[in-house]
């Protein structure tokens, strides 16, 4: 495929190059500042991040490629419907800061799945959810970041797409692998300030290019495919409706038995989906987890959701105005005018966001917001190899050795990573050839497989003391199987091109992923519900702060009947005596392997102390910053409220 005649100049070359030569420096020095030779250190930050830069981290987490290249160009085929995702996000993430992380705060949990098997014993539950956790990371949000970043290089350079990809990989892994959770954080500050720049300023000019909104309605109502004109024009009665923009367009709620966003799925199904991906995924609650108290995480979360109106602006206008300007390209629907446009013979509408950079940013402004996609790209890919590394290592490898010491599960967390891209990149010809040639209905629907049943155990265990590891467990069992089973229904029989007629069975026609996504999540909590109250209750002494009722709880929690142990156990005697060993005349390549995972010789680091538990686990607050926080949240949520109104 030849790229596209807007091509970059030496000038957008250079800003390009002294971007990333700024961003690696960020995450090099942000590696040597950063505590790295304990699992906390590099894990969770140290604890030790404030308000503003985990804020920021948690937007532009959230906000990647995935989102320039998926809100965009979902947009472009919708409308702004898709911006339903973001506003619940809103709410969402006010979700994370005051409801769950009180929860995960007293417990004193690193991980996610720690929380599960801290709450029900055993290790089941936190080895199941970890698996799924990390194939769902694995096949949506890495996979579809890595396919995100293959369009953006291949509308922009037009280089060799996988080779391109890989040293995007290396160069991300590298501060990643170095630096940890740190690193991630302070380069997540400075893409957030380039990518909110970079899309304010094609905001404008392709709103002055279309005629700012009344301009864009009008154009975007006429976008229409020359194939699709040329139907109606020779048979007007029989042509279909294919590729024609409705009144739909401009709104976000829409008729229930609506095929893209009907309003029951856009009200509660993507509430589920958001709820779950803020509230119970360590790729964002991993953030949270790093400030320095509670007020500092109550602060990012209301921080990061007054940002989750930005994409309305910074992506979803954007793309309806490439549709308008571009439409034989941007909405082909033909499959061999699609091929040749952007090599996706089920649609085009993803390029909708690339097209505008090329065609529209001037010189040097043009490689700054391909630099700021690319940023974005990076920073999510940064964040997701942490959390994953973080998954594997703290609830799979610590079971499979329990006597792992720091240095062997630093080691274990940064091979991780090279492992997961490797399995991500092998998942990619499956996105392209899956779908409708939209990226984040892809990214949606495998949400809706997969996500349901966790927040169901996760909802289950926190806000009622009844449920027992045996229904969080074969709950969690029966959700993740219905949903496999929906998703391979939807492998086996793809969507129909538009105008085709649509064979497959009802369950699929019939049953929206959004409203499927309502009815798992209702078929799991019953299931969760049913079996624990068949079994036999966990005593309450045995659940102090691990629900919302006994968060604020001084009492000694006594141990489930396995007793749990946590990560960072003081080591045995002979581990002592090893870690006191110095290792005399290191290899060069052990020095290196050192270096870079941020292990020194001598005596293992010491263990927290008695009185950094009790700050990292403390709920206190000052009365002034509890009613600067409290108002702030009633805030927020008449600014989400008044959002859903005014577009809905």
């Amino acid at each position: 495929m030849a790229v596209d005649e807007a091509a970059l100049k030496t000038a957008d070359i250079v800003v390009i190059v002294i971007h990333f030569i700024v961003v690696l420096t960020l995450g090099i020095w942000s590696a040597w500042k950063a505590n790295r030779g304990t699992t906390t250190g590099y894990f969770l930050a140290g604890r030790s991040m404030s308000w503003w830069l985990v804020g920021l981290s948690l937007y532009v987490s959230n906000i990647g490629s995935i989102h320039f290249i998926g809100l965009s160009g979902t947009a472009a085929n919708n409308g702004i419907a898709v911006i339903s995702y973001e506003f619940h996000g809103l709410f969402c993430l006010l979700l994370l800061g005051y409801i769950f992380m009180p929860i995960y705060i007293s417990c004193g949990v690193i991980t996610v799945p720690e929380y599960l098997q801290l709450r029900f014993g055993g290790s089941r539950l936190r080895i199941c959810l970890s698996v799924v956790s990390i194939v769902f990371t694995i096949v949506s949000t890495l996979a579809s970041e890595m396919y995100a970043g293959i369009v953006i290089i291949q509308q922009v350079l037009g280089w060799n797409l996988y080779l391109s990809l890989i040293l995007l990989l290396v160069m991300t892994a590298a501060y990643t692998m170095a630096g940890g959770l740190t690193a991630v954080i302070y380069t997540d500050a400075l893409q957030s300030v380039i990518m909110i720049i970079g899309g304010f300023i094609l905001f404008f000019i392709s709103m002055s290019e279309i005629g700012w909104f009344e301009g864009l309605y009008q154009a975007y109502m006429h976008a229409i495919p020359n194939s699709t004109l040329e139907e109606l024009s020779v048979n007007p009665l029989n042509a279909t409706s294919c590729g024609i923009p409705t009144e739909n367009a401009w709104h976000i709620f829409r008729a229930a038995d609506a095929g893209d966003y009907p309003w029951p799925g856009v009200v509660f199904g993507i509430f589920l989906l958001s709820a779950q991906y803020f509230c119970t995924n360590q790729f964002l609650v991993q953030r949270s987890m790093s400030t320095k108290n509670f007020t500092q995480t109550k602060a990012g979360a209301v921080f990061a959701s007054y940002l989750k109106v930005l994409p309305l602006l910074l992506m979803i206008y954007p793309g309806m105005v490439s549709r308008a300007l571009w439409p034989d390209e941007v909405a082909c629907l033909d499959r061999d005018t699609c091929e040749e446009v952007c090599g996706n013979p089920n649609g085009c509408t993803d390029i909708a966001y690339p097209r505008l950079v090329l065609r529209l940013m001037p010189t040097g402004l043009k490689g700054l917001m391909f630099g700021a996609m690319l940023a974005a790209l990076m920073s999510t890919l940064t964040s997701v190899f942490n959390s994953l590394s973080t998954l594997f290592t703290m609830d799979i490898w610590t079971k499979i050795r329990p006597v792992a010491k720091d240095n062997e599960l630093l080691i274990v967390g940064r091979a991780c990573t090279g492992v997961m891209a490797i399995i991500a990149v092998l998942w990619l010809p499956l996105i392209q050839a899956s779908g409708t040639g939209q990226l984040f209905v892809y990214i949606q629907a495998m949400t809706s497989y997969l996500t349901p049943p966790i927040f169901a155990v996760f909802v289950g265990g926190m806000f009622w003391e009844r449920v027992t590891e045996k229904g969080a467990f074969f709950g969690l069992l029966v959700g993740v199987v219905v949903g496999v089973l929906r998703m391979i229904l939807d492998y086996t029989y793809p969507g129909p091109g538009c105008g085709q007629i649509d064979n497959r069975p009802s369950v699929i026609t019939s049953f929206h992923y959004l409203h499927f996504a309502c009815v798992l999540f209702a078929i799991t909590l019953i299931v969760i519900i049913i079996i624990s109250l068949f079994t036999q209750p966990i005593p309450s002494e045995k659940l102090v702060r691990l629900t919302w009722w006994t968060r604020h709880s001084k009492m000694q929690r006594e141990p489930m009947d396995d007793t749990y142990k946590p990560v960072e156990v003081p080591p045995s005697r002979e581990q002592m005596e090893l870690e006191d060993v110095e290792i005399r005349d290191p290899t060069f390549a052990r020095r290196a392997c050192g270096i870079l995972c941020g292990i020194t010789s001598g005596k293992a680091p010491d263990e927290p102390s008695e009185e950094e538990i009790k700050r990292t686990t403390s709920l206190e607050e000052s009365p002034f910053w509890y009613r600067v926080m409290l108002a702030n949240l009633i805030i927020a949520i008449g600014f989400g409220i008044f959002l859903f109104g005014f577009f809905g």
